[in-house]
């Protein structure tokens, strides 16, 4: 079973081995048996099999057990289609379908969750926990109750907008820049009255800073970067980070080529971008939002002609971002493997970061926020 990052991550469908490990958490200060113990959220990100054909309706072996030795707990999928397209109602509930029914066929491995007992009881059974989300409100327009609607199908984040404008507000690439509108502001009531958890990644800066003067309930940016680290549009600024989680709220670091000017980050941009989010907000306000796919990244020609096909149609919607491009791949490469966030644990302690402050990174501070929300 094959499921691509556009699949896992977008369609909502559709991961260095352990060797030194030891060593290299004995060298830093996060052991291994802190890392079993850790709670692992991916806040937006996906999942799939690198190892399996595409008509496998089960995870390859070797895929399941690479998926269990990344130490994930639970990961956030979004499952609606992005932009103001006819058809994203109808294709957004067929992913939800689609996805519910390879956790009904790969149930040993995975399962889908609705609140954070869910979450914590596939960590005790060694599963991980699937959880939906939307990255865009354009399918849900002046129609709110759908999200009502969407509640009952296992939804649990709600992004008001992605790159573009929609009727809530400005996305990060709107020039304008003009913030909520007045339905935009009935979006987020009606988000909080569900219960539901309020996105603003991808939203433009206005949006974003009025969303949060509104909000009522703790906010999250799930994926972004620190502005002041690299000035992208996707990027969110300290005013706005430090509101969010004045808030209650939670921002989450993506492993995405915003994060430097060259579009190549390595593992120590990563740290520094989460360490400024965590001098900017406090360590009870910063995790994980990789935006990608849990594995090692296979860039041959097909995995070429697939991410050039990619950016060409994000580009004919104008939905790429700077810094995208046909050869730009979505990795963090010196941490791109299965164990990706085992890296990340040790680069923490690297960089000084306690115990404490690494668990909440890598999981507690999500845990947290969504318990607060949903429950």
């Amino acid at each position: 079973m094959r499921m691509n990052r556009r699949e896992a991550v977008v369609g909502g469908i559709a991961l260095a081995g352990l060797v030194g490990a030891s060593a290299r958490a004995a060298a830093t200060g996060f052991s291994d048996a802190a890392y079993a113990k850790a709670i692992v959220v991916d806040g937006l990100g996906g999942f799939g099999d690198p190892y399996g054909q595409d008509d496998d309706v089960r995870f390859s072996a070797r895929g399941a057990a690479e998926l269990r030795q990344s130490g994930t707990t639970a990961i956030h999928l979004t499952v609606n289609e992005v932009g103001n397209e006819p058809g994203t109602w109808d294709k957004t509930v067929a992913n939800i379908a689609q996805l519910n029914q390879i956790i009904a066929d790969n149930g040993d491995l995975l399962v889908r969750a609705n609140s954070v007992t869910d979450i914590l009881a596939a960590k005790s059974s060694r599963r991980i926990a699937l959880y939906y989300g939307l990255q865009d409100t354009s399918l849900i327009g002046t129609e709110l109750d759908r999200l009502a609607l969407l509640k009952g199908l296992g939804v649990r984040i709600v992004q008001l907008t992605y790159n573009l404008r929609n009727l809530a507000g400005d996305g990060s690439l709107e020039p304008g820049n003009a913030g909520l509108s007045k339905l935009g502001r009935a979006t987020i009531a009606r988000i909080e009255k569900e219960k539901l958890l309020l996105d603003l990644s991808h939203g433009g800066q206005r949006t974003i800073a009025e969303a949060i003067a509104a909000a009522t309930r703790p906010p999250i940016i799930s994926h972004t970067g620190a502005r002041a680290l690299n000035d992208n549009p996707r990027n969110v600024g300290d005013v706005e980070m430090r509101a969010c989680a004045e808030k209650g709220g939670v921002v989450g670091i993506y492993w995405m080529p915003f994060l430097v000017a060259n579009g190549r980050p390595a593992g120590v941009d990563l740290v520094a971008h989460m360490s400024h989010v965590r001098n900017v907000c406090g360590e009870d306000h910063v995790a994980i939002g990789t935006d990608g796919v849990i594995g090692k990244t296979v860039i041959d020609e097909k995995a070429r002609a697939v991410q050039r096909k990619a950016f060409e149609d994000r580009s004919r919607r104008d939905v790429a971002a700077p810094g995208e491009g046909p050869d730009v791949f979505t990795i963090v490469a010196d941490w791109d493997d299965h164990m990706r966030f085992n890296h990340l644990a040790n680069g923490l302690a690297r960089a000084s970061w306690t115990t404490g402050q690494i668990e909440k990174a890598l999981g507690a501070n999500l845990l947290r926020l969504y318990r607060e929300v949903w429950d």
